[in-house]
């Protein structure tokens, strides 16, 4: 079983491969994330295999970091009690994963350069949002301070 055959069946099996009245498919990934703790470490281990493939698989680093990246997100947000759950089902990071690999085969630059571009973006947002948790932190801090000392006086 070539590398790009495993990323898809695993794929499919932790996103959609059970299928729900009405035609809506879910996976394992999904079901993992109803386990509190444990189960979305689980899954994000799983995740982690296809990102492995596709090093195994010789898929340029600006893909894999995209592709880290919609684990990361799958994870952080599904370990959120019940809208993380909803967010698994989903969300599809592993399915997303399977399909890069897919798109690099069939078109190497034009997914090599989204993904730059998309893991860029990402990652610019990211360090806002840092900041601006730092900055709204230092807000909180100096006006619980200010209010400490109009207090005390």
């Amino acid at each position: 079983m070539s590398h790009n055959d495993f990323a898809k069946r695993l794929g499919w099996f932790l996103d959609n491969s059970i299928r729900l009245p009405g035609g809506y498919r879910i996976g394992v990934d999904g079901l993992l994330g109803l386990i509190p703790g444990l189960g979305d470490a689980i899954a994000g281990l799983l995740s982690g295999l296809i990102l492995f493939q596709a090093h195994r698989a010789g898929i340029p680093t600006p893909i894999k970091l995209r592709m880290l990246i919609n684990i990361l997100i799958d994870t952080s947000i599904g370990a959120i009690p019940v809208f993380g759950d909803i967010f698994d089902f989903v969300w599809k990071a592993n399915q997303r994963n399977a399909d890069l690999i897919t798109a690099y085969q069939q078109h190497p630059d034009k997914v090599k350069r989204h993904s730059l571009v998309g893991s860029l973006l990402f990652l610019i947002i990211l360090i806002i949002a840092l900041v601006l948790m730092i900055w709204l932190a230092i807000w909180i801090a100096s006006n619980l301070w200010s209010l400490l000392i109009t207090s005390v006086t």
